[in-house]
């Protein structure tokens, strides 16, 4: 492609066939301008085609899916005489936080639209109050999805459209047989919506079982918003650790700081750490209530609470505007959930910085990070802060992988085809 990429214009949500209230109701969410995936993604799903959609976190994947569906069901024939209500979209999430936050975006978008928000966690009797006389949406944890049709609180039958939003999520873990069973609930002539960061195989044998004819789109993370998060990784000791978290959240001059830690225990145990050298800082875990989750979650995005210690129940869905830091104080499993992690600062154009904390003193954690950064096909130089250094030095540099990054301790299945292909060579 050449030419003046200046003089290329994103087309409005006019032009992708948005009606001029919801136009309205998007721009006084700040949602002015339609993002890459939206601007693909709109006129088919308007049109009641299934879609197959990955974009990184932060892409506007919640409006690409609700701003066609709310125009669609608020043009349902007979909508306002509809008693009771029929439940038109079903939007399943895999954590409370998203659920609630697509919720609030429903109802502020579509305000005619009665929405409902169902989530585990809390008392279902609320919920089952909510859905008397019907709903038109309603967003919904899998788990909770299935309490509800053991009330018999839900009809099904008449529903036109499915979200699965964090796909990849939702056929995770414990969440994969709580899905598949909800999606044993569903008429079978409905439109289905996949939206995902990640396309694993698991999504990709649900979309074959699920959709028909769908439009698959990719939207790849573009270099201004990857610049948007300066990485860095810092080389310190285990016992030394928390004491380097504390100088970080004392000098670094952030407003507020996610910080992602391995286990339950450990966010209790670092968020206590910190309160004893005054930070004010919080724990984030699948274990709290909903009501003390949402009070955590408003203290970080005012600014009250400086830093929240969390597991990777907020690497999911989390919104916290102007979001200044992420620091991985244990570093994630895999590579897509540290995509997932960073991508919680750096958002709706915002700067923000990701920060690894790489053990020199930890077998392993060194050959892990040089695999999360060959999945992201970069390199973050190391540093050691002053007073901060390890006792045995910095780790001995890895081999170079011949095919380009570093091995790491696991062999990769190319790794492992590659020595087989050998192996007959040889016997041979």
């Amino acid at each position: 492609m050449s030419g003046n990429n200046a003089a290329i214009q994103t087309p409005s949500f006019a032009a992708l066939g948005l009606g001029q209230p919801l136009q309205d109701a998007a721009a006084a969410l700040g949602w002015h301008t339609p993002t890459p995936i939206q601007t693909q993604v709109l006129p088919a799903i308007l049109h009641g085609r299934d879609v197959q959609a990955q974009a990184p976190t932060g892409a506007g994947k919640t409006g690409a899916f609700l701003l066609p569906l709310l125009q669609r069901a608020l043009l349902t024939p007979g909508l306002a005489q509809d008693r009771p209500r029929r439940l038109l979209l079903l939007v399943l999430a895999p954590t409370r936080e998203l659920a609630v936050q697509t919720g609030l975006a429903a109802q502020a978008l579509a305000p005619a639209l009665k929405t409902v928000v169902a989530v585990g966690g809390l008392s279902i009797n609320p919920q089952l109050m909510a859905l008397r006389g019907g709903a038109h949406l309603l967003v919904a944890t899998p788990g909770r999805l299935l309490d509800l049709a053991r009330h018999n609180a839900l009809r099904l039958d008449g529903l036109g459209a499915l979200v699965l939003d964090e796909a990849d999520r939702l056929l995770d873990g414990a969440f994969a047989d709580e899905t598949r069973q909800a999606l044993a609930l569903l008429p079978a002539d409905r439109q289905t919506l996949l939206f995902s960061a990640t396309w694993p195989t698991a999504v990709q044998a649900l979309a074959q079982l699920a959709q028909h004819d769908a439009l698959r789109v990719t939207v790849e993370g573009t270099p201004e918003a990857a610049a948007l998060i300066a990485q860095r990784a810092i080389v310190v000791d285990s016992a030394r650790r928390t004491a380097l978290l504390k100088h970080l959240l004392a000098t670094q001059g952030w407003r507020n700081a996610l910080v992602f830690v391995a286990t339950q225990h450990a966010t209790d145990h670092v968020s206590a750490k910190l309160r004893q050298a005054g930070v004010v800082a919080a724990a984030l875990h699948g274990q709290l209530s909903q009501g003390r989750r949402a009070k955590v979650l408003a203290g970080l995005r005012s600014g009250d609470i400086k830093a929240l210690v969390a597991t990777d129940l907020a690497a999911r869905g989390l919104d916290v505007p102007q979001l200044a830091a992420v620091v991985n104080y244990d570093l994630p499993r895999a590579a897509d959930d540290h995509i997932h992690r960073i991508g919680r600062t750096g958002r709706a154009g915002a700067t923000g910085v990701a920060v690894s904390l790489v053990l020199a003193d930890a077998p392993g954690s060194e050959a892990h990070f040089r695999l999360l950064e060959k999945r992201q096909a970069l390199r973050v130089p190391r540093e050691v802060l002053p007073g901060f250094e390890p006792a045995g030095g910095l780790p001995e540099p890895l081999p170079a992988d011949p095919d380009g990054g570093v091995k790491g301790r696991r062999k990769s299945k190319k790794d492992k085809l590659r020595e087989a292909a050998q192996a007959v060579k040889s016997s041979g």
